[in-house]
């Protein structure tokens, strides 16, 4: 039996969706640096850094806890479009976005003391044309500058511009939380 869950991560949306999903658990955050080496290919990225981000919190679990770390990255012609670096870079990621079919992966790593488990999750999205003003609008409103691609899935553009998903809305969202649940369900 799990004694406890840490999301070692501040992002609400894990937080909501773990809940969400009936899971109890702590928060335990140390900022990580989400570097990766140049040549990795870009559907490795996500993993890597959550296992990079659990590696830098390893040492906050005691006894039977496991930690639950994750990344998200936008992919689009072989390109990540992480999170936005102010304002006209929002701008400019959705426009590149706009009128496309991308990849979300999100990358999860869970570990305890004894062992890992690592795992990426893929969700294609396709966003219909926006408009600058659109555009515009949707930054003044949901200020999304702390999500990778510049967008949130449960905000405006996700209910109005997302045409289409392939894969899980969670995983798009920050967590694959049918793939957590899997994992932790059977975790000795």
């Amino acid at each position: 039996m799990i004694k406890k869950i840490i999301l070692a991560s501040k992002s609400p949306r894990r937080s909501f969706l773990l809940e969400e999903a009936g899971f109890e658990f702590e928060i335990r955050t140390r900022e990580v640096e989400e570097s990766y080496p140049p040549d990795l290919p870009v559907e490795e990225v996500a993993e890597f850094l959550a296992k990079k981000k659990a590696a830098g919190v390893k040492d906050f679990i005691i006894n039977d806890e496991i930690i639950i770390t994750a990344d998200t990255v936008v992919i689009l012609n072989n390109k990540i479009y992480g999170k936005p670096k102010d304002y006209d870079d929002a701008v400019r990621i959705l426009r590149e976005i706009s009128g496309t079919t991308h990849r979300v992966i999100t990358g999860v790593c869970i570990c305890s003391k004894e062992k890992e488990h690592s795992f990426s999750d893929i969700s294609d999205v396709t966003i219909s044309d926006m408009t600058d003003d659109e555009i515009h609008y949707y930054l003044k409103k949901c200020e999304p500058f702390d999500k990778a691609g510049s967008y949130g899935i449960q905000e405006w553009l996700g209910y109005v511009k997302v045409a289409r998903i392939e894969g899980s809305y969670a995983n798009v969202m920050g967590l694959p939380v049918h793939r957590v649940y899997e994992v932790l369900k059977d975790w000795s």
